[in-house]
């Protein structure tokens, strides 16, 4: 299974939810299940997410306590990256970044915080400069508000905007933007036919199998 943008997350982030949802239920929920929660847009925040399948399973949890849990599970005790975040696995093939960062100016906004995303990038792609670099914490509201990409486009004035994404949020955020967006959808993850189609619902320009396809897609124009 493959779940994301420039990492893959189903063995890092999704399996967080799963394992804080068994810790508080002890109850079991699948990817399929929680991809069905994403796909209906609303569920950005992975944390938060966590605690509405508690309360579904007819367990209320604190959310502070929520996020303390998730954190543990997925970052480690100390948050050094001994937890789940050791299983992602970097997406974008060697080199596929550096011919884009030749052409365009490449950016992050991410549901991450900023500490979640420097542990990812410090790992696999210390050399890649992505500018800007906006994170959770720098934004009042989370996707699907804009908030993230009105950021990047002040830091960019006079810039044409592009949101690469996977999730309903993503696309919706882009709109509320008034970006571009290109979405993803993974052959290889839950309810994948689904999650296609409602990416171009959501005006998806098109909608690629994995990042690795974005060069071509923008070469055509």
């Amino acid at each position: 299974m493959s779940v994301g943008v420039l990492v893959d997350v189903g063995d890092s982030y999704r399996e967080s939810i799963i394992e804080t949802v068994r810790f508080f239920t002890g109850r079991s929920v699948s990817r399929e299940e929680i991809q069905a929660y994403k796909n209906r847009g609303g569920w950005n925040d992975d944390w938060q997410l966590s605690r509405r399948i508690c309360a579904d399973l007819g367990v209320e949890v604190d959310y502070d306590t929520v996020v303390e849990r998730f954190i543990r599970i997925f970052a480690g005790e100390a948050r050094n990256g001994d937890g789940l975040i050791r299983n992602e696995r970097w997406i974008a093939r060697p080199g596929v970044l550096e011919r884009l960062s030749e052409r365009y100016g490449l950016g992050i906004y991410s549901g991450r915080r900023h500490w979640e995303i420097d542990l990812t990038l410090n790992r696999f792609a210390p050399a890649i400069r992505f500018d800007p670099r906006i994170a959770a914490d720098d934004v009042q509201n989370l996707k699907p508000a804009p908030d993230g990409l009105l950021l990047a486009a002040a830091a960019k004035p006079g810039q044409t905007l592009w949101y690469i994404g996977d999730t309903v949020d993503d696309a919706r955020c882009a709109r509320a933007a008034g970006a571009g967006f290109i979405g993803i959808a993974s052959p290889a993850s839950p309810r994948y036919a689904e999650s296609r189609a409602l990416l171009f619902e959501e005006n998806a320009a098109a909608v690629l199998d994995d990042m690795n396809q974005l060069e071509e897609v923008l070469a055509a124009g």
